[in-house]
């Protein structure tokens, strides 16, 4: 199994979540860490964790950044870091996975499975370096971290929805 450290310049941590019912609004985080142990042979073996700045969420909006971090949604004073541990990998076809994860939000943890694609191995730009990468994603309902803020639309629906779709855009470097 090798040990591969995640290339923040060359990879992405983002998300999206339905506004105002019809439009989307997408962000990112910009301080963050992963380390991935990969075994091609043996998938299953494998293990991702990362750790997630909360403040360094940036949708391209101040303001909005700015309640996204206080105690209605992600309470970054009290609960700083967002983590993932992967618990499981399995193969669902050649190169598609669903990780196991165990994903901490506001400290409270909940099993969330994601979709991984391998994209495959190379050579890095080093000499005799070599990168893996890999895009995952998926879908969780933030009332379960218990991110429950709601304003309601004089119409119907609510000004933020409540499912997130998360994705990962991954190049680590092999250590």
């Amino acid at each position: 199994m090798a040990s591969y450290k995640v290339d923040n310049a060359h990879s992405d941590i983002t998300f999206s979540v339905r506004h105002m019912v019809f439009a989307k609004v997408r962000g990112h985080f910009t301080k963050w860490t992963a380390q991935v142990s990969f075994d091609p042979k043996d998938p299953s073996k494998s293990a991702v964790e990362a750790s997630i700045d909360a403040a360094s969420i940036d949708t391209r909006e101040a303001q909005r950044d700015g309640h996204l971090k206080s105690a209605d949604f992600l309470d970054a004073e009290n609960h700083p870091k967002l983590t993932l541990k992967s618990t499981g990998l399995r193969r669902t076809g050649d190169t598609r996975f669903v990780l196991s994860t165990d994903f901490t939000v506001r400290g409270v943890t909940r099993p969330v499975d994601f979709d991984v694609e391998y994209l495959g191995t190379g050579p890095g730009m080093a000499p005799d370096s070599e990168v893996i990468a890999l895009e995952a994603s998926a879908e969780v309902d933030r009332r379960d971290f218990g991110v429950s803020f709601s304003a309601a639309l004089d119409g119907g629906g609510l000004i933020v929805g409540n499912k997130v779709k998360i994705e990962l855009s991954i190049e680590a470097h092999k250590q």
